[in-house]
């Protein structure tokens, strides 16, 4: 299947590591022009190389926080400005702190907020006046399938993700009428740096290994393995791609079986 990304311009938040790189460099095999940012601007640097080396794509590295609303707006008016445009946007940041409800104060609570829900907002606003210029212009936000089905001492995680579900599906329903598709996937545990600290934390939380703990999440697949990054990848690449021209609203689950509901 052609998914017609060549030379679309995406620009993927959160991408030295994990399911961003890994999404940015599907982008780029499939054509894409990329923009991809970090806070480390080391990794990042290396990250855009590899992706560079392997597949000869445009790539343009931007370090920068996306808990500051001043960073959004230099990453996005500079990604617009030397790439000329914007089709494509991908929200994703780090993690908040594993933990239980009371060893969080107003001060993590407010730092996760701003880490997972005003990153977003801040994106999508930045990005909305150049996305609106698009004839191909979609939003993917990274969540998380706690959202359905809440993660052990993960509080911080479980809660504020909600509220980004709630911020995609409404976007999808206010901007459809201008052609502009919102999307969310809901990964399960997937093997990245992120699965490992939280692996981490539940060995000791639980008095085991982190090989222990690696096993009892693979279990929990009907595949009985976590997913690797390029199966996430390979959705999230499809839905921001025209070929999903049809598809905005939905929470897509990338989870190998591991949540048991229905719906």
């Amino acid at each position: 299947m052609n998914l017609n990304l060549t030379n679309k311009i995406a620009f993927i938040a959160g991408a030295s590591r994990g399911l961003g790189a890994a999404t940015a460099r599907q982008l780029a095999r499939e054509g894409a022009r990329i923009v991809i940012t970090a806070r480390t601007a080391a990794t990042l640097t290396a990250t855009a190389d590899s992706i560079r080396q392997e597949t000869g794509a445009e790539v343009l590295a931007l370090p920068g926080d996306v808990t500051s609303a001043a960073d959004i707006e230099r990453m996005i008016t500079e990604a617009t400005r030397q790439l000329g445009g914007l089709d494509i946007l991908i929200t994703n940041s780090g993690g908040p702190p594993a933990g239980r409800f009371d060893e969080f104060d107003d001060a993590a609570w407010q730092k996760g907020v701003d880490l997972m829900l005003f990153s977003a907002v801040r994106l999508i606003r930045a990005a909305l006046p150049h996305l609106r210029q698009s004839s191909t212009p979609a939003v993917l936000t990274i969540t998380s399938s706690s959202v359905k089905q809440p993660l052990p001492n993960l509080i911080l995680s479980n809660s504020i993700r909600l509220a980004v579900i709630g911020l995609t599906k409404s976007l999808a329903l206010e901007l459809g009428s201008e052609r502009i598709r919102f999307n969310s996937i809901l990964p399960a545990f997937t093997e990245t740096e992120r699965i490992t600290e939280l692996l981490t934390d539940r060995a000791r939380r639980n008095g085991t290994t982190l090989e222990e703990e690696f096993a009892k999440q693979a279990a929990a697949s009907p595949f009985g393995r976590m997913a690797d990054p390029q199966e996430f990848a390979n959705i999230a690449t499809f839905l921001c791609s025209p070929a999903a021209s049809y598809l905005t609203g939905l929470m897509v689950s990338v989870d190998g079986g591991m949540y048991k509901g229905v719906f």
